[in-house]
């Protein structure tokens, strides 16, 4: 028996009529993945490759699914030693290390909550999430930068008790002198030294939370997504049909460890089919590198935002042999024509488009029986119940622009979250009346394919990244200068969307309006957040258009920006 077959009734599928009508899944009562999943190819395939990691720095590593389950219960026996166990919530700040593996597939096996964050979360964003979500362990990479806001944070963070530090490049790891800060663990010396694990007697129900995610919305601060264990199960489809993987895929999606994303593209799908995961760790991206890596590496399957793919398509290919390449994916923003026809051109290889949230697992999509239109998200995955409906709550014609909705009131989905964590007004205002509310907007055309407009709340999509205009207003009304402001997304070939603030500044600051005030304001938005968020476009104005609430009326501001155009 396949590892599909123990989870689907059929499992593949001819057209988008068969899948619809025959997507079942077979559920065991408490799935947990590490266990289910890795640990039973561990058993019948203790030799085939699971983890290429690979590196900047012409490192590589090798894990077949027996290490790695050998590796995943050594590290849970480390993390029970530390006192971890089953519903503790524990931030996850590892980048690309391979430790992440490690430490979230050991979580999994104590039925603790894994919480991944990105390395650029300043100490306010810290403190933030350790008191909303009473964070009791971080584990993260030894980084001058990350442990120093970590320990910053301390003071403010009564619920933390345990801090681990994984070395941050592993020359250092075999150096005499290689030290972590003081009131870290030191992974790679004690990790070895846990006994041997013994698996607790009762690990997790289904409804258990597993995974946590933070995202950005558009008014207040980031919420807690909360996801239970059929989560993982949830992206078997993800990875065994939008990615169209198999037992001989060597896959590489591109994200950071600190997204939702990498669990989309680096772990639960692609591991049910049995695929290679492949991890290029790299400090800063660039085109030529991905593509020398898969080219080294015979890559078959990239899933990449479209950043990706309009920064690769900039290269020669010629230079390049991508001869082992056999299917290429998106998501993460909408897709330019123009981006899939070159691909196209220089691969012949055509994009399939996907769509998800932090709150679900993909909903929309192209899957290998489809037919892409550039440029669209595809069609609607049936685990999930889709539909487009109006302000009103009425449905949508085809062609006419409304939010997409997944109806609950026959069941929750799998893969669907739980809610968001510590907040129910913020659950209801989402999830209410038999349905899930994306707060995405777009409209369907006659064959049923799903075509994205935009956020409902603006938050704005920009290399891959969700930035919430909310969070860049809170840091710049830190400035001094800033008397109010407005953050709107404006379109950019490269990034997609590119931040601009819209400020208006203090009387005794009126006159500096001017480059080196636009520098300062830009360099202050990243000292007080996460860099990325930054505006790279500041403009100067004596007032914001607003309703006659006073809310401030970012659709007035982009209306106009076009105009100039």
């Amino acid at each position: 028996m396949t590892m599909v077959e123990r989870f689907l009734k059929q499992t593949t599928f001819t057209s988008q009529e068969d899948y619809k009508k025959n997507l079942q899944f077979i559920i065991p009562e408490h799935f947990n993945f590490a266990y289910d999943v890795m640990d039973v190819w561990a058993e019948e395939q203790p030799d085939k490759l699971a983890l290429l990691w690979t590196s900047d720095q012409n490192e590589e590593i090798r894990f077949t699914f027996k290490d790695l389950k050998e590796q995943t219960d050594q590290t849970a026996s480390y993390f029970q030693q530390l006192g971890i166990g089953h519903g503790d919530m524990v931030m996850l700040i590892l980048k690309r290390r391979y430790e992440f593996w490690l430490s979230i597939l050991a979580l999994h096996k104590l039925g603790a909550v894994a919480i991944p964050a990105t390395h650029m979360l300043t100490k306010k964003d810290i403190v933030y999430r350790n008191e909303r979500a009473s964070i009791k362990a971080i584990i993260c990479v030894n980084d001058a930068y990350v442990t120093e806001q970590i320990h910053q944070a301390m003071p403010d963070s009564p619920s933390v008790k345990t801090l681990i530090a994984v070395a941050n490049d592993y020359q250092s790891v075999n150096d005499d002198n290689y030290t972590v800060p003081e009131g870290f663990h030191n992974w790679h010396t004690e990790w070895a030294k846990a006994p041997q694990f013994v698996r607790p007697q009762h690990v997790n129900e289904n409804s258990d939370t597993m995974l946590m995610y933070f995202t950005s919305g558009t008014s207040g601060e980031p919420k807690m997504v909360a996801h239970d264990f059929l989560y993982a199960l949830g992206h078997l489809t993800t990875g065994v049909f939008w990615h169209n993987l198999k037992e001989d895929s060597i896959h590489l999606t591109v994200a950071d460890t600190g997204w939702g994303k990498a669990v989309w593209g680096k772990l639960y799908g692609q591991w049910f089919a049995g695929a290679v995961v492949f991890v290029f760790d790299h400090e800063k991206f660039t085109a030529d590198k991905m593509l020398r890596q898969m080219e080294k590496y015979h890559i078959t399957s990239f899933c990449a935002p479209p950043t990706v793919y309009r920064f690769m398509i900039r290269e020669d290919f010629s230079k390049y042999d991508l001869s082992s390449l056999r299917y290429c994916t998106t998501a993460g923003e909408a897709l330019n024509p123009a981006v899939f026809d070159k691909f196209y051109e220089l691969t012949g290889i055509k994009l399939m488009e996907g769509f998800g949230q932090t709150e679900t697992t993909m909903t929309l999509g192209t899957m290998p029986w489809v037919t892409p239109k550039p440029g669209s998200m595809g069609l609607p995955n049936p685990q999930y119940d889709i539909d487009l409906v109006k302000a009103d709550g009425t449905r949508c014609e085809d062609g006419e622009k409304g939010e997409i909705i997944i109806r609950t009131d026959k069941r929750k989905p799998i893969g669907l979250f739980k809610e968001y964590y510590r907040d129910e007004e913020l659950t209801k205002n989402a999830w209410h009346d038999g349905a899930y509310h994306t707060g995405d907007m777009a409209w369907r055309d006659e064959d049923g394919y799903y075509w994205f407009v935009g956020r409902i709340d603006d938050v704005i999509k920009s290399s891959g990244y969700r930035i919430g205009p909310f969070e860049v207003e809170s840091a710049l009304m830190t400035h001094p200068a800033v008397v109010e402001c407005a953050i709107t997304g404006v379109p950019d070939d490269i990034r997609g969307m590119v931040v601009k603030a819209t400020v208006v500044l203090g009387k005794e600051w009126k006159d500096k309006a001017g480059d080196d005030l636009v520098k300062e304001l830009q360099q202050h938005v990243k000292r007080v957040t996460a860099p990325y968020k930054y505006p790279r476009i500041i403009e100067f104005v004596d007032e914001l258009p607003k309703t006659i609430s006073g809310k401030i009326r970012r659709v007035e501001i982009r209306e106009n920006d076009k105009k100039k155009k």
